[in-house]
């Protein structure tokens, strides 16, 4: 198994989420995964490609997914600059890969609750906002994601607790995966959960001496 050599440093482009505290925390899990050369890997979500870099960067044969068009020509400009070959598609979380099956998914999607019930059509928001209860992306990469992995394949996601990974692992056993919360992590809250810190509170999604948010890593897999 390779050291933990962290996620690859991309060029980050305007209107492109940049790779912060949710990406190193989902970059470390990727580590410990033991990937034969030549698996077939998919990160959905890619952003700038970081974590699509890291794992192409192991051997494996990478797609890469995201709505954004921006986030796509600037993951294609990073497999160019790094020499590490991604294959990128621009569409709907797994709407471009029907039909194939993965030994790996990888997802850092959008998982901040908002008060718009309805995720933005447009602008960086799209990468963080997720509806009321943050799981309007997170519910449906657990039922669609099972039916993408091959036997033995593990999907590894990341969100925030507040976004209640409970429920997905729920979801995921009720699929019949094996899932469990495998890394955690506490950081300050940034520009987007001080905005809201007042709605949170209100929701009862957050405690009024919550200072911090906890990060987690879901690791799921298939089973033979």
């Amino acid at each position: 198994m390779p050291g933990y050599l962290g996620p690859v440093k991309p060029l980050v482009t305007p209107g492109v989420y940049a790779p912060q505290d949710d990406t190193n925390l989902l970059a470390g899990a990727l580590s410990e995964e033991p990937l034969h050369a030549g698996a077939d890997v998919l990160d959905v979500g890619t952003g700038t490609g970081a974590l699509a870099l890291q794992a192409a960067r192991r051997g494996t044969r990478v797609t890469a997914v995201d709505l954004s068009w921006r986030a796509v020509c600037t993951a294609r400009v990073n497999s160019w600059l790094t020499g590490l070959p991604l294959h990128v598609r621009q569409g709907n979380l797994f709407a471009p890969v029907r039909g194939r099956r993965f030994d790996l998914i990888l997802s850092n999607p959008p998982y901040v609750p908002a008060p718009a019930a309805r995720p933005p059509r447009h602008g960086a928001a799209r990468a963080w906002d997720a509806g009321g209860d943050g799981r309007l992306v997170v519910d449906r990469i657990c039922r669609e994601a099972p039916a993408l992995l091959r036997p033995g394949g593990v999907l590894l996601l990341v969100h925030s607790a507040l976004s209640d990974p409970d429920r997905t692992l729920g979801h995921l056993h009720g699929a019949g995966m094996k899932a469990a919360v495998t890394r955690r992590r506490h950081i300050a809250f940034g520009p987007v959960l001080r905005s809201r810190a007042d709605w949170l509170r209100g929701r009862g999604l957050m405690s009024a001496a919550a200072g911090k948010e906890e990060l987690v890593v879901v690791r799921a897999e298939l089973p033979f």
